[in-house]
């Protein structure tokens, strides 16, 4: 019997994105949706929604009994679970065969035996799949983990078998390291995931991370689908990921997908899956790969394998689950140009990637045309919440190369324009302009290694800053040109003034506008653009080159922001530029002795009451955002004064925990 309707125990982008591929079948689709998500798009996309309880996942999203209550309410004949959740949740899975509702996924018996970290590694020994070499039983004690270390040669990763997300895993250099970090490992394990068993594998050096999309039927076909690298990460949470790979041969490709395509049919396997496999990239022979794990589910960078492949996961999800044989071989699968995504995060990295909630004043993505595609589940009004994963949006480009894939990123970047809760635009422009990445050299340290003091803004040519300088004075030209207009402000006769000087970082550029001809310090440029007062993005035109740039009114100028840096521009009149000497900087006041909430949250805990003293480095009290925990620890001596803030309150950004003296 086919599915007619599906209801997705899932929330945000995922859930827009197979209620389209559902409604372009022909499939009618439910919602659920906490609190929080109440006025959320997928719960408008859908067909029906249904309401599960609060925002937190505990008491709504990972509730599987009350989505079984909703698709029987609703007549949802089948589930397709997203990514996260319930989606790798082997009881969820039986619970729905029970009630005889269709799991558009895998088997139970694939999600279990691939859940388990130890068991999966010894599977996939068994399947002939390579596996990094280490010991995959049961450690007993930290000195069985010192010698186990000592006979696979260090470095070695300790890792906790039921980890994930980048939690439990600790890397060791040396003896002294496995006895400091096998006991917290445990600890990690057992606090994050209720198990404490511990694996221990040799660390692979230059490490690339690279994964293999499968794709299997219920009648004993599966093909793999090429491969995608996410080596670009931040703290193991992958930020950047490609299709194909700049480092994968055509030979290692089938040598990987054939192992992966192995593994999944010892187990059985059905519908989309990812095989994730850790590469050394100092490895020429091409047989340098190693398991690390197989997602039973969609994946969050799934996207970048449709562009190239030209297929719809979800759409041969829903058919596997149908029954239906794939209707493709292997030898179909092509590669077709390139594609990258980039993860659009609700974070400011320009404050140590700290999360950010709050609405979405301002939330206008680049147009989906010309390989540009961008995959979401927020509107413009809505609120980014504290209660779930920070991802605003996807945004992935298509291009016959991978340079042209890359330069796409960097223009639609341009064109995307959020305002309200922090961002990593910037961030992410950086990394696609960055040489390194550009060369396709990169490994899972990329990041750490390139930005070791953190994010400040990608450097700006002075080609950049000069085409900036004459945005701003045209812009302030047109306000000047408006403030005329309105009676009284600048009298009847006066003209804008067509000389400006514009002060850009530390460098002082002279413009001058007359009519259609521009020059700055004294250098023609070819220049057009349109801007109006209040306008939030301007196009502009240097010759055949496009230029898209952000702006923003302060005092005495603009802040434009594009290619990956936000710049404050200081624009003053000619004539009156000559008397900025004179004016007397305003010193900013010294906050040092406030501890400040750095992003909207809970405060989880207070270590300090009034008259304690501290010392620099002392945890002083603990954010919780967006399913993280942040410490925050005192940046000077003192004794605390007051308190303003209570454990367990809800705090906004920048507000006074307490004051020190």
């Amino acid at each position: 019997m086919a599915i007619t309707k599906i209801l997705i125990a899932n929330r945000g982008e995922i859930a827009c994105r197979v209620i389209r591929t559902a409604r372009k079948m022909g499939i009618k689709t439910v919602a659920v949706y906490s609190d929080a998500d109440a006025r959320s798009p997928h719960v408008l996309m859908a067909d029906e929604a249904v309401h599960l309880g609060p925002p937190p996942a505990a008491q709504s999203y990972l509730l599987a009994d009350k989505i079984i209550e909703a698709c029987k309410a609703t007549g949802a004949d089948a589930v397709h679970p997203g990514y996260g959740f319930l989606s790798e949740r082997e009881s969820f899975r039986k619970a729905l065969d029970e009630a005889g509702i269709v799991f558009i996924g895998p088997p139970a018996n694939a999600i279990a035996a691939m859940g388990d970290k130890i068991e999966s590694k010894k599977l996939a020994k068994e399947a002939g799949v390579n596996v990094v070499p280490g010991y995959v039983g049961v450690i007993e004690d930290t000195e069985h983990a010192v010698r186990i270390s000592n006979e696979i040669g260090y470095p070695v990763m300790m890792k906790a078998s039921a980890g994930g997300g980048g939690k439990g895993m600790r890397l060791a250099y040396s003896e002294q390291d496995v006895r400091e970090g096998f006991e917290a490992t445990k600890r990690e394990g057992l606090n994050s995931f209720g198990d404490d068993r511990v694996f221990i594998e040799k660390f692979i050096e230059s490490p690339r991370h690279i994964e293999i999309q499968i794709l299997g039927d219920q009648h004993g076909n599966i093909l793999y689908l090429n491969e995608r690298e996410c080596s670009i990460q931040r703290r193991h949470q992958k930020v950047v990921e490609e299709a194909p790979s700049p480092f994968v041969s055509p030979e290692m490709r089938r040598k990987m997908g054939e192992q992966c395509v192995a593994l999944a049919r010892a187990v059985g396997y059905f519908s989309a899956g990812t095989v994730e496999l850790i590469v050394s990239g100092a490895d020429k022979t091409g047989d340098g790969f190693y398991f690390l794990e197989m997602n039973t589910r969609l994946q969050v960078e799934h996207p970048v394998t449709e562009e190239i492949t030209g297929l719809d996961l979800v759409e041969q999800m829903i058919r596997v689950a149908n029954g239906e044989e794939l209707s493709f071989r292997q030898e179909d699968v092509k590669i077709n140009g390139w594609a990258i995504e980039n993860r659009v995060y609700a974070e400011d990295p320009y404050r140590g990637f700290l999360p950010s909630t709050g609405r979405l004043i301002r939330y206008n993505p680049p147009e989906a045309v010309d390989g540009v595609r961008v995959d979401d589940g927020v509107v413009e009004g809505g609120e980014v919440s504290m209660f779930y994963d920070p991802m605003i949006a996807k945004l992935i480009t298509w291009a016959p190369t991978r340079l042209e894939a890359i330069d796409k990123q960097i223009a639609a970047l341009d064109q995307f324009e959020i305002e309200g809760p922090g961002h990593n635009i910037d961030f992410v422009s950086a990394l696609m302009q960055h040489e390194r990445f550009r060369s396709g050299n990169i490994t899972t340290g990329f990041i750490a290694e390139e930005y070791p003091e953190g994010f400040t803004g990608a450097p700006a040519s002075e080609t950049l800053l000069k085409r900036l300088s004459a945005i701003g004075a045209f812009a302030a030209m047109a306000q000047a040109d408006r403030a005329r207009r309105i009676e009284g402000q600048l009298g009847k006769r006066l003209a804008p003034p067509t000389g400006w000087q514009v002060k850009i970082g530390d460098a002082i550029h002279d413009v001058v506008i007359n009519g259609d001809d521009v020059t700055v310090d004294g250098e023609a440029i070819e220049l057009a653009l349109e801007y109006t007062p209040g306008d939030r993005l301007i196009e502009a035109e240097f010759g055949e080159e496009q230029l898209a740039v952000k702006i923003a009114p302060v005092r005495s100028g603009f802040v434009l922001t594009a290619h990956g840096a936000s710049h404050k521009l200081r624009i003053l009149p000619a004539h009156a530029a000559v008397h900025a000497r004179h004016m007397i900087e305003k010193i900013p006041p010294d906050l040092s002795r406030f501890l400040i909430c750095p992003m909207p949250g809970l405060l989880v805990a207070l270590n300090v009451k009034e008259g304690d003293k501290v010392e620099i480095g002392q945890p002083l009290a603990v954010i919780e955002a967006m399913k993280m925990e942040n410490i925050l620890r005192a940046q000077k001596a003192g004794v605390v004064k007051s308190v303003s803030a209570a454990q367990g309150e809800s705090l906004p950004v920048d507000a006074i925990i307490l004051e020190l003296e």
